[in-house]
């Protein structure tokens, strides 16, 4: 493990990993650990996004190469890490934000299928980044892993079950990993967005017709989150500044649940 003494927020000459990284908080993400230096790894289900947000990093002077992986493919999670290695050499890293939420419903009306698609992807595929980045950081001496939660991680959000399960889960997870590997330089810690201002959160807004102006007065200060403001404490989680930060669930909400 890194001291804490003279602690930087400098990630130059690290590589960091990025899944769900064409678009919203995982692009802002993978912006934010650019602007501090890190060699970003742009992962993406869809090229085009992902292809995007490499050349948007690279255009601001920073370095970044784009890798296809789909969440529902175990092998693919796999392949992936070891491309990263293969091209940058090393991995420091990693920002476990890929995810997947159905449209809300009654809990009888839920079918196997959704409840399995959903842990899919918001929690088993975890577990298997998991695996592989700590593999590759041990080779290393160590390194920085955070998980996406939600709200959801700390409280009910009606009509997903299958959602709200997956994202508890990532706090028991992180716990485990967490303790497991402290001594040997690898911290996970998981930050839980609020009302955050993507564009799946405007659809739903758009959605819900008038119910949205009500919606938007409960949010504190009466406003979403900027994915940046996700995207700069994922950043400070992986930098030597949070060297003694583990096992930590971060609330980034604007204070929603504790109004």
């Amino acid at each position: 493990m890194r001291s804490v003494e003279g602690a930087s927020a400098s990630l130059e000459d690290r590589v960091a990993l990025v899944t769900g990284a064409g678009s919203g908080i995982g692009r802002a993400a993978a912006l934010a650990l650019a602007a501090r230096g890190a060699s970003v790894a742009v992962v993406n289900r869809t090229a085009a996004k992902g292809e995007a947000v490499a050349a948007e990093i690279r255009a601001a002077g920073g370095i970044a190469t784009f890798f296809s992986a789909d969440m529902r493919e175990p092998q693919q999670i796999g392949e992936m890490v070891g491309q990263v290695l293969g091209h940058f050499g090393r991995l420091d890293c990693a920002f476990n934000n890929a995810g997947l939420s159905l449209p809300p419903k009654g809990f009888l009306d839920h079918s196997l299928e959704d409840w399995q698609e959903v842990l899919e992807v918001d929690l088993t595929a975890v577990f298997l980044c998991m695996q592989h980045q700590i593999r590759a950081m041990l080779a290393t001496g160590g390194g920085s892993i955070v998980n996406n939660g939600s709200g959801a991680s700390l409280m009910g959000a009606q009509g997903m079950p299958h959602y709200t399960a997956a994202k508890h889960g990532l706090l028991g997870l992180m716990k485990v990993v967490a303790k497991e590997f402290a001594d040997r330089g690898i911290r996970v810690n998981t930050v839980c967005p609020g009302v955050i201002d993507t564009l799946p959160m405007r659809a739903f807004v758009d959605a819900i017709g008038p119910a949205g102006d009500t919606f938007m007065q409960t949010l504190p200060g009466g406003r979403m989150g900027d994915p940046a403001e996700i995207g700069r404490v994922v950043a400070w989680l992986c930098s030597d500044e949070a060297a003694y930060v583990s096992g930590a669930t971060l609330t980034v909400d604007g204070g929603m649940l504790c109004l």
